[in-house]
């Protein structure tokens, strides 16, 4: 029998997903997955014999098997969990590969340790890829959006195989693309997980308003949604969230029946832990994470219910026309975050991401593909702040009336919407053309010497005032 194309290390949702996708496309797989007695024994061949695209694969759970059954230069792609668990499979496999292989990490790794990776990997000359792979399971089985970091060698030698099975975008493009070194891909992916967890949070405080302020039921809310979808607010996760408020179970919402706890798998956290590394006020992607965190706690938030009782102020006025376009906006400047803090982190490490290529691989096969993504991806390569371009700020300030609004309403009221009040409050800072900062500059000089710069040679020395003793 011949040896095989890629290698796939792993067969829980994605990596099984995954080999589909590929067998599908005519790609010869070996398949791999570890043997824990009485738990999981023959996975890779189970997984064989299910699935008719994958027919002609091969199934192991010896390492050694495995790796000898591979076409040279070996081509393995890692679709196990994040953490010690890819550091313990690459000790296990580097002493079986040889110069020239390449190891792919399709998993959400934390993009220093895949940078870490790179130079370990390097140093026995062989490769290491961090791919960013988006689009869940679904994606990975129809066409997600693959984002490779790494060597261009390694990309080169892969490349054929990730394009086969990347989604496509509106006018037939591959929503697969040369990232830039070692960490960029699995660093985009973090990002483009931020910006999800905002886009997210966005829409589930549409919910809680159109629910608590709009007295509105599941179902209108739903109606209200896919109203929206017919207009440059459509997105993957407006359409699913719109299918979420009509979906019923025995003759009741599911939502009813979903308790208010959100999840978290470490990607929204490095993305603020990135965003506070680089400098870039990316505070709608962590007011997203801590509303998360606020919601892990449960039992102490039934208990606070109990002393806190938060009432409106008046009886508010909602515009359904107003929360549309505060909306809008509010996503707009979620990107504009996103992708700023790409840009600098992109600068800082010489990974020279395109950012228009970028967002072109995300305008389908990824959870955030969206309309405003398709805009953004023929717009920003003039730029890398979408708030400086017209084709956006001009959107934004037309709608800060009502921004403003929408945020009264939510002030007003015992409704929380961190996300919505961030977009308004950067609005306010980005444009203003004179902050308060000083004050704080003034401060750092009086208690501890720092130095300022004079507002009339902000190029030029530091300078220190010696202040009244307190």
């Amino acid at each position: 029998m011949s040896k095989k194309d890629i290698g796939i290390i792993g067969m829980g949702v994605m990596g099984r997903s995954i080999a589909r996708n590929m067998g599908s496309n005519g790609i010869e797989l070996a398949l791999f997955n570890r043997y824990i007695e009485n738990d999981e024994v023959r996975v890779a061949q189970k997984v064989i014999a299910q699935y008719e695209e994958l027919r002609n694969a091969s199934g192991f759970e010896d390492l050694k098997a495995f790796v000898a059954d591979l076409k040279r230069p070996r081509k393995i792609l890692l679709m196990i969990n994040a953490g010690t668990p890819v550091d313990d499979i690459i000790q296990q496999l580097t002493p079986l590969l040889e110069p020239g292989d390449v190891v792919m990490d399709g998993g959400n790794s934390y993009y220093k340790d895949t940078k870490a990776r790179v130079q370990q990997l390097c140093s026995y000359e062989m490769h290491y890829l961090g791919i960013g792979i988006s689009g869940g399971e679904s994606g990975a089985l129809k066409g997600p959006s693959i984002m490779p970091g790494g060597t261009k060698i390694a990309f080169d030698l892969v490349r054929p195989y990730l394009e086969k099975i990347a989604a496509k975008d509106h006018l037939g493009g591959i929503c697969c693309t040369y990232i830039g070194s070692d960490a960029s891909g699995h660093f985009v992916k973090m990002i483009h997980n931020g910006i999800e967890y905002a886009e997210m949070q966005l829409l589930a405080e549409v919910y809680g308003i159109l629910k608590n302020v709009g007295k509105f039921t599941h179902p209108k809310i739903g109606q209200i949604l896919h109203e929206w979808l017919k207009t440059d607010a459509d997105s993957y996760l407006l359409y699913i969230t719109a299918n979420i408020l009509q979906e019923r179970v025995q003759g009741k919402p599911i939502l009813n029946t979903i308790l208010d706890v959100a999840g978290n798998k470490g990607t929204g956290s490095w993305s603020t832990q990135a965003a506070c590394e680089y400098g870039i006020p990316a505070t709608m992607l962590s007011a997203a994470l801590f509303a998360r965190y606020t919601s892990s706690f449960y039992e102490d938030r039934l208990r606070a219910a109990q002393y806190l009782e938060i009432e409106s102020i008046s009886k508010p006025k909602l515009s359904l026309d107003d929360l549309y376009h505060a909306y809008r906006s509010a996503r707009i400047i979620n990107h504009h975050q996103g992708f700023h803090l790409i840009a600098k982190a992109s600068e800082d490490q010489n990974w020279n991401v395109d950012l228009s290529e970028l967002a072109r691989i995300w305008t389908n096969g990824c959870i955030i593909r969206s309309r405003l993504m398709e805009k953004i991806s023929t717009e920003i390569d003039r730029l890398d702040q979408i708030l400086l371009l017209p084709a956006f700020y001009k959107q934004v300030q037309a709608s800060l009336g009502q921004m403003k609004k929408i945020s009264t309403v939510i002030v007003n009221t015992s409704v929380s919407a961190p996300c919505f009040l961030n977009a308004l409050d950067f609005a306010k800072a980005y444009s203003q053309k004179r902050s308060t900062a000083h004050i704080i500059q003034a401060q750092r000089d009086y208690f501890g010497a720092h130095r300022y710069k004079k507002k009339d040679d902000p190029d030029g020395p530091s300078h220190h005032h010696l202040w009244k003793a307190p």
